[in-house]
């Protein structure tokens, strides 16, 4: 599924407009975005935990030239899928 059938889907379960399902999906697109680059998790119960993790600076090697390069640290999104969403899938 795709942004545009999830804004179809959306609106539709909704019963309200694709026009303010698109916005109301950005919207939460956005204040997730934002509360991760702030440092902050968006947590759902039910659904899952939106969070940051850090990872550490490390070496790693070019595959072509075998060559040592150094990986700089950097901070990754990541999803922690919640119980009843894994029950859900599981069911």
């Amino acid at each position: 599924m795709n942004k545009t059938e999830l804004t179809v889907a959306i609106a539709e379960q909704a019963g309200i407009s694709r026009k303010d399902a698109e916005k109301a999906l950005k919207a939460f697109t956005d204040v997730v975005a934002d509360e991760l680059k702030n440092g902050g998790k968006v947590q759902l119960v039910g659904f899952g935990t939106f969070e940051v993790s850090e990872r550490k600076a490390r070496d790693g090697r070019n595959p072509q030239t075998k060559e040592t390069i150094q990986i700089p640290a950097s901070k990754a999104p990541k999803f922690k899928a919640g119980k009843a969403l894994k029950d859900m899938v599981n069911a």
